[in-house]
């Protein structure tokens, strides 16, 4: 089965993001960025100060709904996960250092389109009679569109995010952790899952509230870890920064030189990885996140797009940015392994395990990564399977809650025995098709998010 997927799968996603994704997450983030005349920069303080006025690792219970950090907590829990490390790592190894230029481009344009999915998803939430609250792309895309189109596209939506994220997406990370673990501590990658989901099925069946609880403890101290073992790293070996900043713009534009091929060819691998994996990491544009920001209780939608924004900005211009500059700075740079090109036995699994190894030691390098990796992916983990549930009460009804969150701990099991390569392909391929109806509504909204206050100077 896997031997027949595998390449049917890797071609239709050849063709998502060689092509469409480019046009439309490009597009998406300039048009947005032209509409909100640069919120991203405009406005990139009045987040971060509304962040940080609104830090609390007690945060509370909010009546079926959440305080603005939690949401992003939320939010931040479902970008900040494999696609910062083994994501990063798969993007250099296939296009080079100089897929996070294109990374750090899709993100800087992503901060406005997912303050306009933040907006709409404030704008268009339901607010039910007990007080719980349901918003995301399903509802601002029955707005945009109406009748049976509307129907159809939010439909195709939900279907699309409960496999990506509640399903296959889970498999994602589990088996990034079953696989980090296993390198790190040789545990069978079956016995990490099982763990994992046990305690994920704990969680899941909480709820919003139990899951708000977790993610706005563990997101904090799980990113500042991180940072402090990549800065770690950076510090012993910085005297090549300059050359690792060097090598990811050079390489941005002339990525032949280091993955081979012709420069066209090189240069559109680089790209689409760039995209490919910068969705997977700031899913900006991929209508997850507004699933947790509609959830959020502020005063207005645009408190919370701006708020947004600080959770893509953290995502790849810090957590991924770090992982990218340990990376290259020690395999890359100087004497790395891979100065000269392509290595044996070094792959986007273990790829960041070796890079910590060369400063940290053999035995506490891998270990870091493992750790730090299983914090990241167990925390996306809980947000996409609550995004998930979300679109499947809105297609079958709050009965069907258990049997998709027992559906979905099986899912988190199995992600721990699959092939790794499947299991990224599938996630990437629902991933993809998640953007075409989002982005879609996004674009035919566009005038309530200019109006939302974005455009207004403030």
């Amino acid at each position: 089965m896997e031997k027949f997927l595998l390449p049917v799968v890797q071609t239709v996603n050849t063709y998502l993001s060689d092509v469409i994704l480019i046009v439309l997450l490009v597009g998406a983030g300039i048009y947005f960025s032209i509409r909100t005349r640069f919120v991203q920069v405009r406005c990139f303080r009045e987040g971060w100060n509304l962040m940080f006025g609104n830090f609390s690792l007690h945060g509370g219970r909010h009546g079926g709904g959440m305080s603005s950090f939690q949401a992003l907590t939320t939010a931040i829990a479902a970008q900040v996960g494999t696609g910062n490390i083994v994501g990063a790592c798969g993007a250099i190894l296939v296009g080079g250092p100089g897929a996070i230029f294109w990374m750090w481009i899709i993100a800087f344009f992503g901060m406005a389109t997912i303050y306009a999915e933040a907006v709409l998803a404030q704008k268009t939430r339901v607010v039910n009679e007990d007080g719980s609250i349901h918003g995301g792309p399903v509802y601002y895309i029955k707005t945009a569109f109406k009748g049976r189109f509307g129907n159809f596209l939010a439909g195709f939506f939900a279907v699309a995010i409960i496999l990506a994220l509640g399903f296959m997406g889970s498999m994602v990370q589990s088996n990034s952790i079953a696989e980090a673990a296993s390198n790190a501590f040789g545990i069978p990658g079956w016995a990490i899952g099982l763990l994992v989901s046990v305690v994920a099925g704990f969680i899941f069946i909480g709820g919003v509230e139990r899951i708000a609880f977790v993610t706005e403890k563990l997101v904090p101290i799980m990113a500042c870890l991180y940072i402090l073992g990549g800065l770690a790293v950076l510090a012993v070996r910085i005297r090549y920064i300059p050359e690792t900043f060097g090598m990811i713009v050079t390489y941005a534009f002339m990525p032949n030189a280091i993955i081979g091929g012709s420069l066209g060819y090189a240069l559109k691998t680089a790209i689409s990885q760039g995209v490919k994996r910068g969705l997977f990491s700031n899913e900006a544009g991929m209508g997850s996140t507004p699933h947790a920001h509609a959830l959020a209780k502020v005063k207005s939608p645009h408190e919370q797009g701006v708020v947004a924004m600080v959770g893509v900005f953290i995502d790849t211009f810090i957590v991924l940015t770090m992982t990218a500059l340990v990376v290259i700075s020690t395999l890359y740079a100087g004497d790395g392994i891979l100065a000269s090109g392509a290595a044996s036995g070094v792959a986007k699994t273990n790829m960041a395990q070796l890079a910590f190894q060369t400063v940290f030691g053999d035995r506490f390098g891998p270990a870091f990564v493992a750790i730090c990796l299983l914090f990241f992916a167990f925390s996306t983990i809980i947000s996409w399977n609550l995004f998930g549930r979300i679109n499947v009460i809105y297609l079958f009804g709050k009965k069907a809650n258990l049997a998709y969150s027992i559906i979905a701990v099986v899912f988190v099991f199995l992600g721990s025995l699959l092939s790794n390569d499947l299991v990224w392909e599938l996630t990437d391929m629902f991933n993809q098709l998640m953007v075409l109806p989002n982005v879609l509504a996004l674009i035919a909204l566009g005038g309530l998010v200019a109006g939302a206050g974005g455009s207004k100077g403030r």
